[in-house]
């Protein structure tokens, strides 16, 4: 409809978000654009198959300069509070204005520079502040105009720009590739943010049900704390495996691990989910089918019909015949001695080369 209507919203639409976010606000107690009591929100794709990272997603959306006042007085944690706005500049812009992320990058690294640091998270509150104020006036050179403060505002190009990501090459080109045909279009999810970066008491991490390389059973993932959610993914800190959250963390680790063990037998599949602790408060924010190998995903079928999770009709129908194909091709001999000289990942199955 949204493409039917020129990129417009149907009728009724607008007054259902605006009844909805009133909702969130009150199970929340906090309200949009509000600098005592502010809401922070996700806004992601949800298309009725997972496409994992083909479409657009904006986080911290709700933040302005008053906001960013209310809440260094209420943690007590203006470089936590700088962090959360410059991402949100930086996203906000690049995501649903077109604002090239590498000017952002541009700025950042330059101020790693001045102040002789290496990561993101070395950086000052005063460092983060004037990193804040340089993202908004590449903001305005770009994309031509100041940065919204309105949080109405900002979430309604939010919405528009995950609609649009349906279109994007990547996302298009993903469904043409893995054959996924028949869909509408995707929903957008507007999600309250919760904080894996207020500090050493918080983290944020990815994790399977299964190991999706090989299908053994066991809790596999990776996390990092006092961090957001697009580190673990982005390759600026090198995060530390899962295992490592029982040591650091044990009662959220063990929270974490009950709930991979409901939601595989509920949905009867490798779950691969996104998890944030704040304030050593376990929160899940999604869950979804996981992607596997060929080998894992045979081993995956076949251990489930042992634990009596599915039938097995159900398993012969979850390895397609690309993945037997892929697991008929030669392999080198696991026992054998080799002289490693690089290590990467395959782009396409074959002994030798890939």
């Amino acid at each position: 409809m949204y493409y039917k209507k020129n990129k417009r919203w149907p009728k009724g639409l607008a007054a259902e978000i605006d009844k909805n976010v009133a909702k969130l606000e009150r199970a929340m107690g906090t309200k949009l654009g509000d600098p005592a009591k502010p809401l922070l929100v996700s806004v992601r794709s949800g298309a009725a198959i997972s496409m994992p990272g083909m479409m657009n997603t904006v986080l911290n959306l709700g933040l302005n300069d008053d906001v960013i006042e209310g809440i260094i007085k209420k943690t007590k944690n203006p470089r936590f509070a700088y962090d959360i706005y410059r991402r949100f500049i930086d996203m906000f812009g690049g995501v649903v204005m077109g604002c090239d992320h590498e000017h952002f990058e541009e700025v950042i690294d330059a101020a790693k520079k001045k102040a002789k640091v290496k990561l993101d998270n070395e950086l000052s509150s005063e460092q983060l502040k004037e990193v804040v104020e340089k993202y908004k006036k590449v903001y305005r050179k770009h994309v031509g105009e100041l940065f919204p403060q309105d949080g109405r505002a900002q979430l309604t190009h939010a919405i528009n720009a995950v609609i649009s990501s349906w279109m994007i090459d990547r996302a298009v080109t993903y469904r043409r590739l893995n054959n996924i045909t028949g869909l509408l279009g995707t929903a957008v999810n507007v999600q309250a943010m919760v904080f894996g970066n207020m500090g050493e008491d918080c983290g944020t991490g990815v994790c399977f049900t299964r190991n999706p390389s090989t299908g053994n059973k066991e809790f596999y993932g990776e996390f990092l704390m006092n961090a957001q959610g697009e580190d673990v993914v982005a390759g600026i800190r090198t995060p530390l495996p899962l295992k490592k959250l029982g040591r650091v963390m044990p009662r959220a680790y063990s929270q974490l691990t009950r709930l991979m063990t409901r939601l595989e037998k509920h949905y009867k599949d490798i779950q691969d989910m996104e998890f944030t602790i704040e304030h050593k408060k376990l929160y899940i924010l999604q869950t979804r089918t996981g992607k596997r190998t060929a080998e894992a995903a045979v081993r995956i079928a076949v251990d489930m019909v042992g634990e009596r999770l599915i039938t097995k009709e159900e398993a012969v129908k979850r390895v397609t015949p690309e993945q037997l194909e892929r697991l008929l091709h030669p392999h080198f001999d696991p026992g054998a001695r080799r002289n490693v000289i690089a290590k990467g990942l395959p782009a396409s199955p074959g002994a030798a080369v890939g």
